[in-house]
C-alpha cells in the first residue's frame, strides 16, 4: 500500500458514526473500514490488475473506488456521459481486465464474461504499461478526438482531499450530498475522499433520482426536492447548477438552510453570478482545478475569499506564471498520460492564462483559445461567453473574432420563443460592460 493510502486509513480508523448512506442503507465508518478490506482482499485473490467502474452514483461505487485503493489496484471510472465509443475507447485503451457493472452489448463487445465471482472479467489483448505508482487512470472529455487516460497515484489524489478538507474546517462540514457523477474526479476526490477524511457523512442517490440524464441534462424540480430532503452542509456544483440554483432562489424558491459550503468549478463563473448567490446568503466558493494535478489547486475559502477569482493555491501545491502568462503548478500531480512519455519537471503546464493580485489566481482563459482581432488585440472568448450566458434570454454562446474588425457570436436562445429583439437586448446589456475591443 502507498504511504498516502496507509495515511488515509489510518485517519478513516479513526473516525465512528454514519460514514455512506443511500436511502434506507446506512454503513457506519467501521462497517466501511471492514467491507473495503473484504472486496480488497477478494479483488487480490482475484489476480486482476485494472478495474473500470461502470456503476451509478451509491455506495457501491465508493466500496468498491475504495478497495481498489486499498488493494493497491488501477482503478478507471468509466462515465455514464461519455458516448458508447468513447467508453469502449477506455475499456480498450487502459487494458481493463475486469469490469464492475452490468452486463451489456459494450462489455460484450470488449469481450468480458460473466464469472462465478459476479464480476465481469477478460484477457486483454495488449496492455499498455502504466507509469509506476499508477492507482487511478481517469479520463478526460476534451475538445476533440478521443479522450486522454490521465494517470495518477494515491499522493496525487489524497493531498488533494486533505488540503480540501482543511480548507472546508472552519465550516465543520458533517454531512455532503454527492450530486455530481463520482466518475468525474472532482466528485470523487473533493465529494467523496474529502468528507471521509473529514469524518463527515456522505449522502449517494441515483443520478437520476436527484434528476440528472446525460452529461448535461436536469430536471430542476427534482434537484430542489432533493436538496431540501437532505438537507446537506455541503455541494459541488458546476457553473450551470449554481445559475439554476440561484434562478431559483430569486424567485422565492426555497434552498435549505443547512448549506455551510458550496464549492464550484468545472467552468468559468461570472463574478455577477457570484455576487448574486452572495445576496442570497449562499456560501458560495469558486475554485480551479484540472485533472491532470488530481483535480483542485486553488480555491476560496471562508477565511480568503474574492469574488472574481478562483482563490488562493492550497497548501499542497505552488502556483507560478510564465513569461506568457500560462499557469504552471509544483507539486504532486499526474504521473502522465497513458501512452505516452512520463511527465517530467517540476513544474506542470496547465494551458490557462491568468495573473495573481494579493495571492489570489484571476483566470484569462484558454492559452489555445485565444484570438486576436483585426485590431491586435487579444480576446479569450471564454470570458465574454459567460458574461453572455448570465442573461436570462442566452442559454449557450460561442464567440469568433480572429481577425475579425467585429467580434460574431452564434446564441442559443433560453426559450424558443425569444425574439430577436430580445436577444439583441441582452447582447447589449452585456456589451455596456466591455471594453470596446471584446464586444459582440
Amino acid at each position: 500500500m502507498q504511504p498516502a493510502a496507509e495515511r488515509f486509513w489510518t485517519t478513516l480508523d479513526q473516525h465512528a458514526g454514519i460514514a455512506l448512506s443511500e436511502g434506507p442503507r446506512q454503513l457506519s465508518y467501521a462497517e466501511l473500514r471492514h467491507e473495503v478490506a473484504a472486496r480488497a482482499s477478494h479483488l487480490q485473490q482475484l489476480g486482476v490488475q485494472r478495474v473500470a467502474l461502470a456503476l451509478d452514483n451509491g455506495v457501491e461505487w465508493a466500496l468498491w473506488d475504495l478497495a481498489l485503493l486499498r488493494a493497491g489496484l488501477v482503478c478507471v471510472p468509466l462515465p455514464a456521459f461519455f458516448s458508447a465509443a468513447q467508453q469502449e475507447h477506455v475499456l480498450q485503451h487502459a487494458g481493463t481486465d475486469c469490469l464492475i457493472g452490468t452486463a451489456s452489448p459494450l462489455s460484450e463487445r470488449c469481450g468480458f464474461q460473466q464469472t462465478a465471482t459476479g464480476l465481469l472479467q477478460r484477457q486483454p489483448d495488449a496492455v499498455t504499461p502504466v507509469p509506476p505508482g499508477t492507482l487511478k487512470i481517469t479520463y478526460t472529455s476534451g475538445t476533440t478526438g478521443q479522450p486522454k487516460g490521465v494517470c495518477l497515484n494515491a499522493e496525487a489524489q489524497l493531498a488533494v482531499a486533505e488540503s480540501l478538507r482543511r480548507a472546508s474546517l472552519p465550516c465543520d462540514v458533517r454531512q455532503h450530498l454527492c450530486l455530481l457523477p463520482l466518475a468525474t474526479l472532482l466528485e470523487n476526490i473533493a465529494g467523496l475522499y474529502a468528507p471521509l477524511l473529514a469524518g463527515a457523512r456522505i449522502e449517494l442517490r441515483p443520478l437520476a433520482e436527484i434528476g440528472f440524464s446525460g452529461a448535461a441534462g436536469f430536471e430542476l424540480p427534482r434537484l430542489l426536492a432533493t436538496l431540501n430532503a437532505s438537507q446537506p452542509h455541503s455541494l459541488i456544483l458546476l457553473p450551470q447548477l449554481l445559475l439554476a440554483l440561484v434562478s431559483a432562489a430569486e424567485q422565492g424558491v426555497p434552498l435549505p438552510a443547512s448549506l455551510r459550503f458550496i464549492a464550484v468549478g468545472g467552468g468559468r463563473v461570472a463574478p455577477q453570478l457570484l455576487e448574486r448567490a452572495e445576496r442570497l446568503g449562499l456560501p458560495v466558493f469558486e475554485g480551479y482545478g484540472l485533472s491532470e494535478c488530481a483535480s483542485v489547486v486553488c480555491l476560496n475559502t471562508p477565511e480568503a475569499r474574492r469574488i472574481g477569482t478562483v482563490g488562493r493555491p492550497l497548501p499542497h501545491v505552488e502556483l507560478r506564471l510564465a513569461d506568457d502568462g500560462e499557469v504552471l503548478v509544483r507539486g504532486p500531480h499526474m504521473l502522465g498520460y497513458l501512452g505516452e512519455p512520463p511527465q517530467v519537471g517540476e513544474w506542470l503546464p496547465t494551458g490557462d492564462l491568468g495573473h495573481f493580485e494579493d495571492g489570489f489566481l484571476i483566470l484569462h482563459g484558454r492559452k489555445k483559445h485565444q484570438f486576436v482581432t483585426a485590431y491586435g488585440r487579444n480576446v479569450n472568448p471564454e470570458w465574454v461567453e459567460a458574461e453572455l450566458v448570465q442573461q436570462a434570454a442566452i442559454a449557450q454562446a460561442w464567440l469568433h473574432g480572429e481577425a475579425l474588425a467585429q467580434n460574431v457570436a452564434v446564441l442559443v436562445p433560453r426559450r424558443p420563443e425569444l425574439s430577436d429583439a430580445e436577444l439583441q437586448a441582452a447582447v447589449d446589456r452585456v456589451n455596456a460592460g466591455l471594453p470596446d475591443y471584446a464586444r459582440v
